[in-house]
């Protein structure tokens, strides 16, 4: 018989598959989920970032912007700035809002603007226009501040010595996400309104913000270079409209680069099942390809005719998954709400897309060539022996062709992530997994082979099915080991980061912090707490700002990249000096100085960012601090006790190094609960230019930026799930032939119903108790990976709680093997023979 060619095997395929697509509706749903994860994740972060992207100039508020830490740009400066372009100035600072007449009082972020603001998009208010002019007693409010002072419009609001009439709630501030995190609701009054109050003193923490308009087709990152290096020791901290908010991005390509291999790790995962599911196809299809192979057909008309089958499947899988997973994006943007940096509209992404169709392809090549070439292969006298004889047949070419598309999925998985060498470890681990499972599953067969039989018959027929000829042993194993695995590590992952915040809040923590108590009224400050509350524990420290600017005789301005984790060489942090060892700190190499010390300047540095810069006691350090850079030598290093919720500083200088600079005190306040409310009252009487900060109410933001971390991982890593329950149900699929095959030779011989149900569920028993424990270990090694070194927080799961999911888990995944043998409870033995 001649070859049947593409367009004949076409049409017998497609005759098929129009007869019945049950069979393969496995295969369907695991490339459906695995592709519609990759492709929402994809799609998503591609709209976020491409957002931000595209509105550069309007979240950055202008084209090119110029921060300084407190103060504010000089006559000179300015006009230079203003030369570029058109100028906006803003003032941003945290400040006190007051409700007048109450004891209410909220944190802020108090924001100055001039005529000018803003320079790109608009000011968007509830019941007004935005006319860009605001007179020294008016001030527009975020809406969260209205409910929280439970204040609106023509009511006054108080800040420092000054009081406001509230002209209008805000609805939109256009540069809201370039502005950064904030610890609270925003407040905008005139420049000439925040002078009003007061809060600007000498030392006071403030950030003087100038956007600049440039001219059509001025290339704003070649002009923000320019200005770095022209001034590199000003303390100006420079952006452009192509990075207006490189934190969010940076977060979001990260996080999207994160769930992205979570997504892919599940599309591995619903690969076996894809091959499972294309085994028991292709079991179903045994009788009709020895008929074929009887009448002449081809080893080649036989892979045609089913590689279209599965391949047409497999497309519109694929496809199916692309749309579904391009839909959803509008949903996610919508269910995010707030939480979202940028609200995007719907975009189809092409890189993406291709991206996960490339993934679901190959995935597809993997799982599905090995059991097309068993089917290719495979005599036909052998195909009908395949149920009580089941021989592998294989050749060089699917080996070959698998390992290439093994390696195309590496490699693509690796050259388009943002870490290549986290992508790979990712992968090795899933693949280390794998085979760990596969080498266990042998194993198993092995031991049930050489152990000693039971006496009791459903104990030993229950034993006697792991190693039986046709037993899908192996498949189990990795099945029930892949689900119960994964239910380990959601639970361990998601009960470390809701236990991270108490865990590294001390019974210690302080209950307020301070800022800017001026400098010279620290015994004041320390008299009132002392009148408010009893015994309380005030520690106070001077507060400046300072960028490292150069280290080891490098300029920060002039590398290429920062080195990995050196997150404080990214703009202005704090910065202050200190004659004794400060607390929360040991030191751990070098001396600390003299408290009398009066040589050339010194500085602590933390050990982990010595390690980190390649630097430690003897070298030297450049830091800005108000625009003058100081070079200090490294005298110490202190291991910084971070969880301690005190005053941390990477950065401390002998005293006098900057004791005669401008700066202010902050102070923590540690005292009864129940205090708080009073004494912050207390200081504001005292002290109107205060910032005073709950630390419950930083826990609470914190707690909720974790919180919808854990729903992200949470949300990608159910489709895992489900794609280990799909393998599950796929290995389970596979046997049925085998399976039905016992259950009627037991019938024939006279067991019951019961009893050969009962030997499936102790066999799916004995497995689920041995992986329970090996899943415990995977899972957990898994979710501590994730949790120390992806998102660098501390080991605390729940224990009870990751017991009690994997026992769940287990009993679940004994259900769903239950379920898959009830059908064949009612097979009857007569008809089951004739179809044998």
């Amino acid at each position: 018989m001649s070859s049947l060619g593409w367009r004949t095997s076409w049409r017998i395929a497609r005759r098929d598959l129009h007869a019945g697509f049950r069979g393969l509706r496995l295969l369907f749903i695991c490339l459906f989920l695995g592709v519609a994860t990759l492709a929402a994740i994809g799609s998503l972060t591609a709209s976020i970032t491409d957002e931000i992207a595209a509105r550069g100039q309007t979240l950055l508020g202008g084209d090119i912007e110029v921060a300084m830490t407190q103060r504010e740009a000089n006559a000179d400066e300015k006009a230079e700035l203003r030369r570029l372009g058109t100028l906006s100035e803003t003032i941003r600072m945290r400040a006190m809002a007051q409700r007048e007449g109450t004891s209410q009082a909220v944190l802020t972020e108090l924001k100055g603007v001039d005529t000018a603001y803003p320079l790109y998009g608009s000011l968007t208010l509830d019941a007004s226009t935005y006319a860009r002019s605001l007179r020294p007693d008016q001030i527009l409010i975020g809406r969260a501040l209205a409910e929280r002072l439970n204040v609106g419009r023509g009511d006054p609001v108080r800040y420092g010595a000054a009081s406001f009439t509230i002209a209008d709630i805000i609805a939109d501030e256009p540069d809201r996400v370039g502005e950064g995190f904030t610890l609270g609701p925003v407040a905008l009054v005139s420049i000439d309104g925040l002078r009003r109050t007061g809060l600007i003193q000498p030392g006071s923490l403030f950030t003087s913000k100038y956007r600049i308009r440039l001219a059509p087709g001025a290339d704003a990152q070649a002009l923000r270079k320019s200005l770095e290096k022209t001034h590199v020791s000003d303390g100006w901290e420079l952006k452009d409209r192509d990075r207006a908010a490189p934190g969010a991005n940076r977060f979001f390509v990260q996080m999207g680069q994160f769930l992205s291999l979570i997504g892919l790790a599940a599309l591995v995962i619903a690969g076996i099942g894809v091959s499972n599911g294309v085994s028991s196809y292709l079991a179903l299809k045994r009788g009709g390809i020895a008929t074929f192979k009887v009448l002449g057909a081809t080893a080649a008309d036989i892979e045609r005719i089913y590689l279209l089958q599965v391949g047409c499947v497999a497309a519109l899988a694929i496809a199916s998954g692309l749309v579904m997973g391009a839909v959803l994006q509008p949903a996610i943007v919508a269910l995010g709400g707030d939480m979202l940096p940028v609200r995007p509209g719907f975009r189809l992404h092409p890189l993406p897309l291709a991206t996960s169709a490339a993934y679901g392809l190959l995935i597809a090549l993997i799982f599905t060539l090995p059991p097309l070439a068993r089917a290719r292969t495979q005599p036909a006298a052998a195909i009908f022996r395949s149920v009580v004889d089941p021989r592998r047949f294989s050749d060089r070419r699917t080996i070959t062709l698998v390992g290439l598309a093994g390696f195309a999925l590496v490699a693509l998985a690796i050259l388009t992530a943002h870490e290549p060498f986290f992508s790979a470890a990712v992968l090795g681990a899933v693949a280390a997994i794998f085979f760990l499972l596969f080498v266990l599953g042998w194993l198993v067969r092995q031991l049930a082979q050489r152990a000693p039989r039971p006496r009791r018959p459903l104990w030993r027929l229950a034993l006697t099915n792991l190693y039986r000829p046709g037993a899908q042993t192996t498949a189990l194993v990795v099945a029930l080991g892949l689900a119960l695995t994964l239910f380990v590590a959601m639970a361990a992952i998601q009960t470390s980061l809701q236990a991270e915040i108490s865990r590294t809040v001390p019974k210690t923590a302080p209950n307020l912090f301070v800022l800017d108590i001026p400098s010279t009224e620290e015994s004041r400050f320390r008299d009132l707490v002392a009148a408010e509350t009893r015994d309380p524990q005030v520690n106070i420290v001077p507060a400046l700002r300072g960028t490292i600017v150069a280290y080891a005789g490098k300029r920060v301005a002039e590398l290429k990249e920062l080195p990995a984790g050196a997150w404080f060489l990214r703009g202005e942090r704090g910065v202050t000096y200190s004659a004794e060892l400060p607390e929360g700190s040991d030191l751990v190499a070098g001396t600390w100085w003299p408290e009398d010390y009066a040589g050339p300047p010194l500085i602590s540095l933390d050990e982990e960012a010595a390690k980190i810069l390649n630097i430690g006691v003897g070298d030297t350090l450049t830091v800005s601090v108000l625009g003058r850079e100081i070079e200090a030598r490294i005298a110490s290093l202190r291991k910084v006790n971070w969880d301690t919720m005190g005053f941390n500083y990477v950065l401390v200088f002998s005293p006098n190094t900057l004791t005669s600079a401008p700066h202010s005190l902050a102070a923590t306040i540690t005292m009864d609960q129940g205090r708080d409310e009073k004494v912050t009252q207390a200081l504001l009487g005292g002290f109107p230019g205060v910032s005073v900060i709950a630390v419950g109410e930083v826990i609470a933001q914190v707690g909720g930026l974790l919180e919808q971390m854990s729903s992200a991982i949470l949300a990608a890593a159910s489709v895992a799930i489900l794609a280990g329950i799909a393998v599950l149900i796929g290995a389970i699929a596979a046997s049925r032939q085998a399976r039905s095959y016992d259950s009627v030779i037991l019938k024939t011989l006279g067991a019951t119903r019961l009893q050969v149900l009962g030997t499936q569920a102790l066999e799916y028993g004995l497995l689920a108790a041995l992986l329970s424990f090996v899943s415990l270990a995977l899972g957990s090694a898994a979710a501590w990976y994730v949790v120390v070194k992806v998102f660098e927080f501390g080991w605390a799961p729940d224990w009870g709680t990751v017991l009690a999911t994997l026992a769940g888990g287990a009993l679940l995944t004994l259900g769903i093997g239950l379920a898959g043998s009830l059908p064949l409870m009612s097979v009857r033995p007569a008809q089951a023979l004739r179809q044998l």
